[in-house]
């Protein structure tokens, strides 16, 4: 009994802290109408997790495993993407589709070749059991990155989010911005790898977010609503499958879908100004 509440009490630490994160990133991808970048990032860190069990087991690199992979594949496909989307602008969606399938499958076939068992569904959709002390600490670690790059140019990212144009005669680095959003979200893929897994963590980025910009509102606002309803979602959605007995990525994104149709539903309903 000590072992499941110690287990709980690490799963609500740890969207507490990604909550955070996912808020003001989630808000960002949401106006940015990036979401697509974000889930191709998302997917393509299975290829990383992959190739670092490979040469973690099979030919036992001391600094491999699933975490500096996913990493590693994490920040190589946001930076990729950037880089397309500013030189290549015509040929985004394209790129994006293809690091989205090929990264998963690289993932798939490393984790067929490598020894021993590596069970492909814990990183897909997964499991709460495996949170653990350097998850909740790479989350914590990731909060005050994204903290530590929003707060400073606050004024400069709402410019690019609402006129990217007007930034550029403002000399914003609209370039270097849109690329630190881009890393960020990669991280914060990596980080909630345990709790969602990686097909569903674009729906805990996207759909909190989603909600929050239902609603007019200023962005910093979005940003703090979006996190809280992460948050609010994230603990319906853990205490939902500890008591029925669900898969936890799998209820809290069913509950966050259903607030953004109760959300919309709301919004149709709202008499016009």
């Amino acid at each position: 009994m000590d072992l499941g509440l110690g287990i709980l009490a690490n799963a609500f630490f740890i969207t507490f802290l990604a909550s955070v994160s996912f808020g003001i990133l989630g808000t960002l991808v949401v106006v940015r109408r990036v979401s697509s970048a974000a889930g191709a990032i998302s997917h393509s860190v299975l290829g990383g997790i992959g190739i670092g069990l490979f040469c973690e087991r099979a030919l036992g690199i001391p600094w491999g495993g699933p975490l500096p992979g996913a990493i590693l594949a994490a920040l190589v496909s946001a930076l990729g993407i950037s880089w397309v989307s500013l030189r290549f602008q015509q040929r985004e969606d394209t790129v994006i589709g293809a690091i989205w399938a090929v990264g998963m499958a690289i993932g798939l076939l490393f984790l067929s070749k490598t020894p021993g068992y590596a069970d492909p569904m814990s990183y897909l959709f997964g499991n709460i059991l495996l949170v653990s002390d350097t998850d909740l600490f790479l989350t914590a670690l990731l909060g005050m990155a994204v903290l530590g790059v929003v707060a400073p140019f606050y004024r400069e990212i709402l410019v690019l989010c609402f006129d990217e144009s007007f930034a550029k005669v403002r000399n914003i680095k609209t370039e270097m911005l849109s690329t630190c959003i881009l890393l960020l979200v990669a991280l914060a893929t990596v980080a909630m790898l345990r709790l969602v897994g990686l097909i569903l963590v674009i729906a805990l980025l996207t759909l909190p977010a989603a909600i929050a910009c239902v609603f007019p509102m200023k962005l910093w606002k979005a940003m703090i609503f979006a996190g809280v309803l992460c948050l609010l979602l994230s603990w319906a959605g853990i205490i939902a499958s500890y008591f029925l007995d669900l898969p936890t990525g799998s209820s809290i994104a069913v509950l966050a879908g259903a607030a953004y149709l109760v959300a919309i539903g709301l919004k149709a309903r709202a008499p016009r100004a």
